[in-house]
């Protein structure tokens, strides 16, 4: 059994996956650190008018947005924003996803099929679609995002760990266990969800991404954090109509998005890599 220092080294080894990991560690580290790295924290929030929509210099980093908050440090605060929304949806649709997938993939009776079509309704529905309904219903706010996202994003949680619990339920140490009188909840517990863990992960970490994307969107949409929050997708909304003269208060935020998104992504291809030996991308030598 792989060790986490084993899957560490074997991820370090990757570069693609070390850069994502790379990413991913300096996100956390702008999150944490942000007050201390931000070049104008008082700007985060504050309007100053007089410095408004000013380029790139030595002052401001990243250059101003509209209201003369400097961008740089906007970008900073707003990784907290991000990350936080990403963390706690991307739990709260585990929380939920993954029990209803053990008991619907062990249960082959009305309950599982019962569990799997309520999953189905929800995956019937584009994922931004229904989230967008949601938010729109609720309101633009952090916590109503994070909602609309975890009830949107449990039901492929479900899928997995239902495929994966079915391909284990008639296994042989899982017959042995049954056969020696083991309790259910017990060989579920012991024996099914930590063989079902590395997909799980592997569906986190690109789920993170996937998540932060569509938060972002929703953010774009006038759904997300409500104004003056430094929201990545927002602050992209309220650049546009200064676009292309003032590209800098929307390529910023842009980037962010995107190196982020690509960095959970990265890191769950190398993860899918190295927890899962059945699969190998593009070299079957390796």
């Amino acid at each position: 059994m792989r060790t986490a220092r084993d899957i560490a080294l074997k991820l370090i080894g990757d570069p693609s996956a070390a850069l994502g990991l790379l990413i991913i560690v300096a996100l956390v580290a702008v999150a944490v650190l942000a007050p201390l790295i931000a070049t104008h924290p008082e700007a985060v929030w504050d309007m100053n008018p007089r410095d408004r929509l000013l380029p790139p210099s030595e002052t401001y980093l990243f250059g101003t947005d509209r209201m003369g908050a400097d961008i740089f440090s906007r970008i900073l605060f707003g990784a907290r924003i991000t990350l936080t929304i990403a963390i706690v949806a991307v739990g709260a649709a585990l929380m939920i996803g993954v029990p209803i997938g053990l008991i619907s993939g062990w249960c082959g009776n009305w309950l599982g099929e019962a569990l799997l079509r309520v999953s189905d309704i929800f995956l019937a529905v584009p994922q931004i679609v229904l989230a967008i309904a949601i938010s729109q219903t609720l309101g633009p706010s952090i916590e109503n995002v994070i909602l609309a996202l975890s009830v949107t994003y449990w039901p492929w949680f479900t899928r997995l760990v239902h495929a994966e619990v079915r391909a284990l339920r008639h296994e042989t140490f899982i017959e042995a266990a049954i056969a020696l009188g083991v309790p259910t909840w017990r060989i579920v517990l012991l024996h099914v969800l930590p063989s079902v863990l590395s997909p799980i992960i592997v569906r986190t970490s690109i789920g993170m991404g996937f998540t932060i994307l569509t938060a972002s969107a929703l953010g774009f949409l006038g759904l997300g954090a409500p104004p003056p929050a430094p929201e990545w997708g927002r602050m992209i909304s309220e650049a546009r109509e200064f676009l292309p003269e003032a590209w800098w208060s929307a390529l910023a935020p842009g980037l962010a998005i995107f190196l982020v998104v690509m960095g959970f992504n990265l890191l769950g291809d190398g993860l899918r890599d190295v927890l899962d030996p059945r699969i190998r991308r593009g070299n079957p030598g390796r």
